[in-house]
Formats: C-alpha cells, structure tokens, sequence
C-alpha cells in the first residue's frame, strides 16, 4: 500500500494492523510504503509499485474525468477532511466571513479546494489576500499572516509548542464536504485482486477500531520503530490520533463511504469544476466486510 504522507498518526490503524498480525490473520503479507511531499499516491499505482493508494479525492476524480485514469474509489479513511482554517485565539477566524480583507497561507495544491469553499460561502477569492504557504507555522506565530490552510488535527499542536493557542475551522463544515485518505485502485486491480482488497479494508478497520480504544496507547509504542526519524515528538502524534477521531468515526463503520457522503463529495467537487459520478466509487468491497 502507498500511503499519503510521511509516517505520522494520520496512519495509526494501519501499523497497528501490521504490528498486531491483522493483514496476516487474512493471509495477506503487506508492504507499506510512506509517502511524502513528492510522492503523487495515484501515479504509484498506474506505475505497478503498489496495489492501493490512500488520496484526496479531489486528485482521484480529476484524473479519472480529466483524464481517463483507470482509477476506482473503494473506501475512505477520513469522513470529513481534517484539513481547515487555522489562527491563533489572539486574532482568531471563526468563519469564512471573517477572512475577508485578512492575509491566507495556502499550498498550492489546495488553493482550489479554498476557493471553491469561499464561492459556497458567497466570497469572491479577490477579497482574501491568498499567499503561499510551505507548512511552516512560524509566519502565523509571529502575526505576518492572519490564518493558514493546514491539518486541523496536527499543526494547532505544533503552535501550541511555541506558547500560543490556535483555533481553527474545518472547510467540510463549510461547504466542502470531501473525504480524505480516499483509498484508491486499478480497475486492473479491483478486478484481480478483489478477494485480497476485502481482506485489506476488514484488516485495516480493525486496525482503526483498535487504536481508537485507546488513542494515547499506540503512539509511545511506535517511538523506536514507525515514528523513528520523523522529527516530530510522540505527544505531538497523541495530540494527532485524538484529534483526528471524530472526523473518521461513521455509523457505517471506519472505512465505509454511505451515499449522502459520495454526493456530498460529487457536490462539492463539481464546485470547482470537478464533475465526478457515482460510478467512480465502488462500495460494494466494504459491504462485504
């Protein structure tokens, strides 16, 4: 499997998955292969060097309508996106409103993903003053930007570290209603390897419905082994799987996509000129678990 990001707490269920024997038990010998700022998850799978891919859906839809990608949408890790709004409580943004005539560090990547927010929220992307921004918080910690666009779940600990308070608001309460952590396979794939996928989605909610029994466990067991070199601290990855809980719990199940949360993403999307369709997901895997 191709992960989205570097090892961090955004992968919990799955090293405990692997740790604790659960791919194993369903006869599945998994390799895990961490991603990063220049690892595009898609382009890992059309190449052959991995069988499922964790995405933005965003991404996902684009190339499959833009471009034809062969790509099918089986589960999601994340029901609401984590990504949001972040100031501190001393000049805090609450609500898109509030970011009129303030100065906003975005990635490039998202830059879209916000625009589309502030349309469904009546504002006109000229009244924001967009910047780039490099994940560093140390521009918003000394007042040179009002807010940045980063993980809601992460980067509110990291300035905290720094003795101020953040507060933040996600863009799913706001309109932006995507997933993230889509996971994503060849139709290739989907249609050889069908059997071993179920396995890996069963594995992998178990994984999660573990690590959420108690999320200060798993953490300080990883320090020597997962999270080893990351440069990032084990409370920092407590503070992350706490957070980052009630934006993946569904009455369906971790993993599980329902049918409002696929046309709330199709409705969102077609916001910023991204008209996927129903048949780019396939929930029939996860039905079987």
């Amino acid at each position: 499997m191709q992960a989205a990001w570097i090892n961090d707490a955004e992968f919990a269920g799955y090293f405990l998955g692997i740790d604790e024997g659960y791919y194993a038990e369903e006869g599945l010998d998994l390799t895990y292969l961490s991603g990063g700022p220049d690892v595009i998850p898609e382009s890992t799978i059309i190449a052959g060097r991995a069988d499922l891919a964790l995405t933005t859906p965003d991404t996902t839809i684009k190339a499959i309508a833009d471009q034809g990608a062969p790509l099918k949408i089986i589960g999601a890790q994340y029901q609401k996106n984590p990504i949001g709004i972040v100031s501190l409580v001393s000049n805090p943004i609450n609500e898109p409103q509030e970011l009129i005539g303030k100065t906003l560090a975005v990635p490039p990547v998202n830059v879209i993903s916000v625009n589309a927010m502030l349309a469904l929220n009546g504002i006109d992307p000229s009244e924001v003053n967009i910047v780039p921004y490099a994940y560093d918080p140390t521009p918003l910690i000394q007042g040179e930007i009002d807010a940045s666009l980063d993980f809601t779940t992460n980067v509110p600990y990291t300035i905290s570290q720094h003795g101020v308070e953040a507060t933040s608001f996600l863009l799913y309460d706001f309109g932006f209603t995507i997933y993230n952590d889509t996971v994503v396979v060849t139709e290739e794939t989907l249609a050889s390897k069908r059997a071993e996928l179920v396995s890996w989605l069963r594995a992998s909610r178990k994984g999660w419905v573990e690590n959420f029994k108690d999320p200060n466990l798993w953490p300080p067991k990883w320090a020597d082994s997962w999270f080893a070199g990351t440069g990032r601290t084990i409370e920092n990855e407590i503070f992350f799987n706490n957070a980052q809980q009630p934006l993946m719990e569904s009455p369906a199940g971790f993993m599980a996509m329902t049918e409002e949360g696929i046309e709330a993403n199709l409705r969102a999307l077609a916001e910023v000129g991204i008209n996927g369709s129903r048949d780019m997901f396939d929930t029939t895997l996860i039905e079987e678990i």
